[in-house]
């Protein structure tokens, strides 16, 4: 087993990572937590396949739980959905020493943190990624949200999990699709802070897309965690080196509100993202034009490459104007400078940003 301690003070806590993991959830939470009352939170679709089997896990330890079950989908992270949850919360008398487990990929992870982090004014909670994508981000490093008409993640906080239980077997029945979109977080850590990682993925493309080697599966979200815990120690609520997790992030929100929602996978707008900024990248002369073409490569080999967006640099652009990296009425963008190495500007005049995205949606 694999274990990753993110060490923030009195908010550290551990990232477990290994099969069949979720036969110790009991165990786990109890380490971390005196309560015998959990709230759990999850999707039709997860809790079909996992549900129970925690549940079961659980009560075999004399817990009381209480399960929430939440729409599937992006769309569904919002306001409304977070307050029936806190409905019956207090509708079963959830106490402030209780705790809430989010079972489930990134938006019922970033929900029910966020839940987690105004009940009660702040209440423990654990994570159970059962995507990639929540796997090696979402469940790590304590951003909790949910979205806004007019932006993702605009609605949030700081909450830090009490624990990240990472079951390697979850990944079997992942959809291909979801898995991919996984793979573009992944794929971020080697282009900005790791080129030795970026290189690694590059020389174990066949294993890592057949989703078959349970072995190198690990290896990835357990560097990946590694990576980002480094970084969230350093900076845990994003005033300065955390910003370089953002690469992409910025382009693929607008892409992903723009469309409702329902278009991209969250994978897919960041790998577009990430698309955009090594384009203008080079335009700015922070990589050569060699390195994008290797960025853009990789992202191709990795088929992490939907169809481009039916949308305009000028569309995309203004949909990033409310995103939360604005900073003093400027667009700060995270741009990579070679690979595995990064710089963050607010530089760019709007019109280039424009003249990247469109050259890309031309030319790509």
């Amino acid at each position: 087993m694999h274990k990753v301690n993110v060490n923030l003070g009195d908010k550290s806590y551990n990232i477990y990572i290994d099969k069949g993991l979720l036969a110790n959830t009991a165990q786990i939470i109890s380490e971390v937590s005196s309560t015998k009352k959990i709230l759990l939170v999850s999707n039709p679709t997860v809790y079909s396949l996992y549900g129970e089997v925690v549940i079961k896990e659980l009560r075999k330890a004399n817990f009381e739980v209480i399960k929430s079950i939440i729409p599937d989908g992006e769309q569904y992270k919002n306001m409304k959905e977070a307050l029936k949850v806190i409905d019956l919360a207090i509708k079963n008398n959830l106490e402030r020493s209780s705790i809430i487990v989010a079972l489930g990929g990134g938006v019922v992870g970033d929900l029910a943190g966020f839940v987690a982090s105004i009940y009660h004014r702040g209440i423990d909670f654990v994570q159970i990624p059962t995507t990639l994508l929540a796997q090696v981000d979402s469940s790590v490093g304590g951003k909790v949200a949910v979205n806004h008409p007019e932006g993702k993640n605009i609605i949030g906080a700081f909450h830090q999990p009490k624990a990240v239980i990472i079951d390697t077997n979850t990944l079997k029945t992942l959809e291909k699709r979801d898995y991919k979109s996984g793979l573009a977080e992944i794929t971020k850590y080697g282009i900005i802070f790791d080129k030795e990682f970026f290189t690694f993925i590059e020389n174990n493309l066949d294993k890592i897309k057949s989703m078959k080697d349970l072995f190198a599966i690990e290896e990835l979200i357990s560097k990946s965690c590694i990576i980002k815990r480094s970084i969230v120690e350093l900076d845990e609520k994003e005033y300065g080196i955390r910003a370089i997790l953002n690469l992409g992030h910025t382009f693929g929100h607008s892409i992903e509100k723009l469309t409702d929602y329902t278009t991209y996978r969250h994978g897919e707008a960041v790998a577009l993202g990430i698309l955009y900024a090594s384009e203008l990248a080079a335009d700015y002369g922070s990589i050569k034009t060699s390195e994008k073409h290797k960025i853009q490569n990789l992202l191709v080999n990795l088929e992490l490459l939907t169809k481009l967006p039916m949308l305009t640099g000028e569309q995309i652009y203004n949909g990033m104007l409310n995103d939360k990296k604005m900073e003093n009425n400027k667009l700060n963008l995270v741009l990579p400078k070679g690979i595995g190495d990064y710089i963050i500007t607010a530089d760019i005049p709007e019109n280039e940003i424009i003249q990247a995205i469109n050259k890309v949606n031309e030319n790509f």
